[in-house]
C-alpha cells in the first residue's frame, strides 16, 4: 500500500499546480514546489515559485480510498487516506484544532456531527479505576473494587447445592387404561328366526 494524502489549495494555486503540470517544467515560473512543516508536524508552508502559503496537517472524518488504473478498466486500490493537507491564503486564520468537520464531498458537510455519534459522558476516574482492575485480572490478580455481596452469594450456593429453586422432576402421568372390546367368540350370531316360537300348540 502507498501513504498518499489530500493537497487543498486556493483556487489561484490549483491554476498555478494544473498549468505547471501540463506545460514544460523548465519553462514555467512556477517550475518549483516545497512542502515543509514545523516541529510539531501539524502546521506548515507550501511553496509555488517565489510565493509562499501556509499550510495545515488535518484529520479527515472518515477514510477515503484511492484507486488506480492502468487500462482505464480495471481499479486496483493504492491507499487508504485520512489526513489533507490544506493550504490557505495568507491572510486566513488557521484551523481551531486537527480535525476537519468535513469531508470531501458536499454530502459529507459538518459530517462529525451529523454523521457520527456522540461519544459518551464518561468519569475519567471510573475509566482509570476500570483500567486498573483489569490489568490486574490480565496479571493473575484480583479486582480491588468487586462487589463483595455478588460473591457472597455466589459462594453461598456453591456450598449448598441442594437448595436450589429447582423444581422436583414431577413422576409421568399413569397412562389410562384402554377397555379392550371383548368378542364373542363361543357363542353364534342370532338371528331373528331364532327367537320366533316354532312349537305348535
Amino acid at each position: 500500500m502507498e501513504e498518499q494524502f489530500v493537497l487543498r489549495v486556493p483556487p489561484s494555486v490549483a491554476e498555478r499546480i494544473e498549468r505547471l503540470l501540463n506545460e514544460n517544467a523548465s519553462s514555467s515560473e512556477d517550475a518549483s514546489l516545497d512542502l515543509s512543516f514545523s516541529e510539531d508536524g501539524r502546521s506548515g508552508t507550501f511553496a509555488i515559485g517565489d510565493d509562499h502559503f501556509p499550510a495545515s496537517l488535518l484529520d479527515l472524518p472518515c477514510v477515503v480510498e484511492s484507486y488506480k488504473t492502468y487500462d482505464d478498466t480495471v481499479l486496483i486500490k493504492a491507499a487508504d487516506i485520512g489526513q489533507m493537507i490544506m493550504v490557505r491564503e495568507p491572510g486566513d486564520p488557521a484551523p481551531d484544532s486537527t480535525e476537519y468537520r468535513h469531508g470531501l464531498t458536499p454530502p459529507m458537510r459538518d459530517a462529525r456531527k451529523r454523521r457520527f455519534r456522540r461519544e459518551p459522558d464518561l468519569n475519567p476516574e471510573l475509566v482509570r479505576r476500570v483500567e486498573k482492575d483489569l490489568l490486574n485480572i490480565m496479571a493473575g490478580g484480583t479486582t480491588e473494587n468487586a462487589d463483595v455481596g455478588v460473591a457472597e452469594q455466589q459462594d453461598d450456593r456453591d456450598e449448598n447445592p441442594h437448595h436450589t429453586n429447582a423444581k422436583p422432576a414431577s413422576a409421568p402421568a399413569p397412562k389410562p387404561d384402554v377397555m379392550e372390546t371383548e368378542t364373542n367368540v363361543g357363542e353364534p350370531e342370532r338371528s331373528d328366526s331364532d327367537d320366533s316360537d316354532h312349537s305348535i300348540d
